[in-house]
């Protein structure tokens, strides 16, 4: 009976502690581990899709700094590992370009994870002996006050209007934008030239250098928008202009969207005009004008116009050498333009599909170079 005793006092002993204290003892606090592998990504200016494993000892969340060039599958996990897809886009620009992640857990912990994407290559088809002597690479995202960045007007100017500008054109040019629709937009290095429907009407924009050259080399990287009912222009007009076609047109680059991917490019003066019939023309076929960046380009000379697309060779106009306005009006400055038009003789010949608005024209960049 005694060893029983004992045996139950020892067990009471060891159950409610040896100090007699029967307080609850204080939680052990965890401290927060995030790992991530692998430790940074790099990927190719192809973009794609990577993945990368999170493992933490406790919930954690995921937050981007915005850029829109990459997309997450999620944005929190728990106590593990967490696989997360990272979806990025294509890469068109000539520069690396790096995002953040920023992973929370806890109440203090932060981690921050570095995505970086190669730049793009882009071809170089400038001759030799020209020097670059204006362009605009398009890379102000934001202004200062925080609003959506739009072309700089000490480089360019906007023609307005709902006229028709001569083809029957159903758009109404604005200069940058109208109230809360916008219609030039700097974003991710690319301006957008953007037709888009308000109410009744279709909005878009035709916009101009404010400087202007005699000869040089002019090149633009484009991306063409669908659909039809779009026309989208790469072309230059003379300064002192008096009279069309007298003055002269320089149509470096134009496409129709019922007719997709065949890109052109014109001349027009007095003796060679499509009034007469007698334009001077060329069209070629590539295949991916719509869906990725080419470069269009113009080498004009006091000899001869010609264009380019990737470098190759579309249209040839020598100068007759006449000495006569009427069949060579190319010895004076000339100013680039940009637009995107609806519609009109042309582009509407096959009628409109509004189904296809908002259409986005793209480009990457403008440039101009001389020889000195």
């Amino acid at each position: 009976m005694k060893v029983m005793i004992n045996v139950l006092m020892l067990s009471f002993f060891f159950l409610t502690g040896c100090s007699g204290d029967h307080s609850e003892s204080p939680p052990l606090e965890i401290t927060p581990s995030v790992e991530i592998s692998p430790t940074m990504l790099q990927v190719s200016a192809l973009g794609g899709e990577q993945t990368i494993i999170v493992k933490a000892n406790m919930p954690w969340s995921v937050s981007t700094d915005g850029q829109t060039w990459y997309s997450l599958s999620v944005n929190s996990g728990y106590t593990g590992e967490t696989a997360i897809k990272i979806s990025f886009n294509k890469n068109i620009m000539e520069a690396t370009r790096k995002g953040i992640l920023s992973f929370t857990c806890g109440t203090d912990y932060r981690l921050e994870y570095t995505l970086t994407q190669e730049k793009a290559t882009v071809e170089n088809y400038v001759p030799v002996g020209y020097t670059l002597v204006w362009q605009d690479e398009f890379n102000d995202e934001r202004l200062s006050d925080g609003k959506t960045a739009l072309p700089n007007t000490k480089d360019w100017w906007y023609e307005t209007g709902a006229s028709g500008w001569g083809n029957n054109e159903l758009q109404n040019y604005i200069a940058g934008f109208f109230e809360t629709d916008t219609c030039a937009v700097i974003k991710d290095g690319i301006l957008n030239i953007i037709a888009q429907k308000r109410n009744s009407e279709v909005l878009s924009i035709r916009m101009n250098t404010i400087q202007s050259w005699t000869y040089g080399y002019f090149e633009a990287r484009l991306k063409l928008p669908g659909g039809r009912g779009t026309w989208p222009a790469f072309w230059m007009m003379p300064k002192n202009y008096t009279a069309w076609p007298d003055d002269g047109e320089i149509d470096i680059m134009e496409e129709v969207g019922y007719h997709a991917d065949y890109v052109s490019s014109s001349i027009h003066c007095k003796a060679y005009n499509h009034i007469l019939g007698t334009q001077k023309t060329a069209e070629k076929w590539i295949s991916t004008a719509e869906s990725d960046f080419h470069i269009y380009a113009l080498e004009w000379t006091a000899d001869y116009i010609k264009t380019y697309v990737d470098g190759a060779l579309l249209f040839t106009f020598d100068n007759d050498k006449s000495g006569n306005k009427d069949t060579w009006p190319f010895s004076a400055p000339f100013y680039l333009k940009l637009n995107l038009a609806w519609g009109g003789n042309w582009g509407g010949a096959q009628g409109v599909d509004e189904t296809k608005l908002p259409a986005v024209y793209g480009i990457d960049y403008i440039r101009v170079y001389q020889k000195k």
